[in-house]
């Protein structure tokens, strides 16, 4: 079975640390891009999500946000993906992940997601 809750680490360093989900599979925990470097625009940034509930599928879809706690610029990100249980019974995510920073206004709107 695959369960959120506990720490993760990306390929690429970002880390995550999900809090134990609740009876509706919702979870909240922070999220701190990687590398971790002296940058201090980088803070660990709180995130709420939720996953399906592990007793109907082992292998589960979730979702989170994360509210980028940044000094220079508004900016969330959602991720939305699935854990997998793999042979050796080691669990991975995988997920995709849109971010949306806050634009100046609606001729600057094209932009503002990546």
């Amino acid at each position: 079975q695959c369960l959120l809750s506990g720490s993760w680490q990306s390929d690429t360093g970002c880390r995550m640390v999900v809090s134990v989900l609740d009876k509706h599979s919702s979870f909240s925990g922070s999220y701190l891009p990687g590398p971790v470097t002296s940058d201090s625009k980088i803070l660990t940034s709180p995130l709420e999500g939720s996953q399906q509930d592990v007793g109907l599928v082992a292998q589960p879809i979730f979702s989170f946000t994360v509210r980028w706690q940044l000094t220079v610029r508004a900016q969330m990100t959602t991720f939305l993906g699935q854990c997998y249980v793999g042979t050796n019974g080691e669990e991975s995510l995988h997920a995709l992940w849109l971010l949306r920073e806050a634009a100046d206004s609606p001729t600057e709107d094209w932009k503002a997601t990546r």
